[in-house]
């Protein structure tokens, strides 16, 4: 049975988890759902996903929810095929790995994403934008590439020298902070800047970066 992403084509998250099925070589499915018709808010929905967010996974039965839980399930269960190590094995590469992900998570996501709500979602919502939250957000995130790009002048990537689901955790977001919205936060940060190059132009996302 192939494996079925519920979610809708172009949602952020719906795209992550097909890059990572396409790293790892595994044919998906996906299910639309319309989430601006409010699909993903109907009982029918949360009976699979309670929060009401894509995307969740069906894998012959065995449901999952939370992209990263997912990306990680995949990476796991086809460890032998695809890209290799996308989540190591070895205890000390591991906590390496887990660091990453870790400054993935507190250091970028919240602030990629607060940008996104306060440029696209409440747009979408017939909101204007926070001015000074939208700042305050810029100036954070630029401060946390400072950072990285320390990281990034010693290593290839994140969890050390070959790329791991801690890189690729970037791609939606950042694709639509730099790209999307265009804030140039990449040119004074090389290594930041080389990086970003690097995971970007890779075929797995290139197939999806438009729509899963």
């Amino acid at each position: 049975m192939v494996l079925k992403i519920h979610g809708h084509a172009v949602a952020p998250l719906v795209r992550l988890v097909a890059e990572v099925c396409r790293e790892k070589e595994v044919p998906y499915e996906l299910v639309n759902v319309e989430v601006y018709k409010g699909e993903h808010k109907t009982p029918a929905f949360r009976e699979f996903q309670p929060f009401g967010q894509v995307p969740y996974i069906d894998d012959d039965g065995f449901i999952l929810y939370e992209s990263r839980a997912i990306c990680r399930y995949i990476a796991n269960k086809y460890a032998s095929q695809g890209t290799p190590d996308l989540v190591p094995r070895d205890p000390k590469a591991e906590a390496i790995f887990e660091q990453a992900v870790s400054i993935e998570t507190s250091n970028f996501y919240p602030f990629a994403l607060g940008i996104t709500t306060e440029k696209i979602i409440k747009k979408h919502r017939g909101f204007e934008p926070n001015e000074a939250r939208l700042s305050d957000l810029v100036n954070n995130l630029k401060a946390k590439l400072d950072v990285y790009d320390v990281i990034l002048g010693k290593q290839e990537y994140l969890a050390g020298g070959s790329i791991t689901l801690a890189d690729l955790f970037h791609l939606p977001y950042g694709t639509i902070v730099f790209e999307e919205l265009g804030y140039d936060l990449l040119e004074d940060r090389p290594n930041v800047a080389r990086w970003w190059k690097d995971i970007t132009a890779r075929p797995s996302w290139l197939a999806v970066k438009a729509k899963a």
